[in-house]
């Protein structure tokens, strides 16, 4: 019988490995860690499970990029499953075709952010000019507010920076200095979105006139 401590909860396996519950849970739902259940069916985990599977994934990654997306979606997944998304009175005015837009949207940019951070170029690439009017076309077209419309880009905005933390404050292999960049980076990415959904904005009455 395996001692009670080589167990582990579905918050203290994620704290173990530096992401989001969410996230855990999306990888034992795919298979990717094996899990128990107990009679209550509550999520266990093996430490040693744990653990191999950290070593393996550290030899695996060089970046952090795939565990930060992975940990951005498995947020907005629980997020969904929650219903806390669902609540939001901007989201509750979007119809299927908008929602799935949306998402789409949310893929460009961080297939984008990642490929921004792989590179050692000092500016954001010049497809962010694409995603910020996409998300200002997307928030007219299912008549949002332009306040409602930046919402929608702030709410997208937090799931990442929250994933960036979680992964980099429970990471012991990077410096302070190389975090503090990967942060400053994000900024300059997503500022350089929101400033591309203002101008869209701003144009409109130009384009009308």
């Amino acid at each position: 019988m395996d001692r009670q401590s080589d167990w582990l909860n579905l918050s203290a396996a994620a704290a173990l490995l530096g992401v989001h519950s969410s996230t855990l849970r999306a990888w034992a739902d795919r298979g990717d860690l094996p899990t128990h259940r107990t009679p209550g069916k509550h999520r266990r985990f093996r430490r040693a499970d744990i653990e191999n599977w950290a070593a393996s994934r550290r030899e695996a990654f060089t970046s952090p990029g795939q565990l930060i997306v992975e940990n951005v979606l498995g947020r907005t997944r629980l997020q969904m499953a929650e219903g806390r998304l669902a609540a939001a009175p901007w989201y509750q005015r979007l119809d299927e075709a908008h929602r799935r837009d949306l998402r789409e949207t949310g893929r460009s940019q961080l297939r984008l952010l990642l490929g921004y951070l792989a590179d050692e170029g000092s500016e954001p690439p010049v497809e962010v000019v694409t995603v910020g009017e996409t998300y200002e076309q997307l928030g007219r077209e299912a008549g949002l507010s332009f306040t409602e419309t930046v919402e929608v880009f702030l709410y997208f905005r937090d799931f990442l920076y929250d994933s960036v933390v979680d992964v980099y404050q429970a990471s012991g292999q990077r410096a302070a200095r190389e975090w503090a960049n990967m942060h400053r980076r994000i900024a300059a990415f997503t500022n350089a979105v929101l400033l591309a959904l203002i101008a869209a904005h701003e144009r409109r009455p130009r384009m009308a006139g």
